[in-house]
């Protein structure tokens, strides 16, 4: 049965593999939309995992575990220069 849903209102896991160029293409990459979908992605992580009665560390534990992830990916370039390599 055919999506009764515009392809612009649909969210990522709902568009298909051959709609997917389209729905890129109609999202809204002007500085102000570009902020606004971090904007959308911060609160959803806050009230996810921040903001909830019975909080636990788990939602400081995945920033922390990305921005260590992210700051190894940026001095991968260095630390690969200091292996340990054989002297023949």
């Amino acid at each position: 049965m055919a999506s009764l849903v515009p392809l612009k209102e649909k969210k990522l896991m709902q568009v298909k593999l051959g709609e997917l160029p389209n729905w890129i293409l109609m999202r809204d990459f002007t500085p102000s939309g570009i902020v606004g979908a971090f904007q959308r992605g911060y609160d959803r992580y806050y009230n996810k995992y921040i903001n909830v009665r019975k909080g636990s560390i788990s939602g400081i534990n995945m920033v922390l575990a990305a921005y260590v992830v992210f700051s190894y990916c940026i001095s991968y370039k260095e630390l690969k220069h200091e292996r340990r390599r054989k002297y023949h």
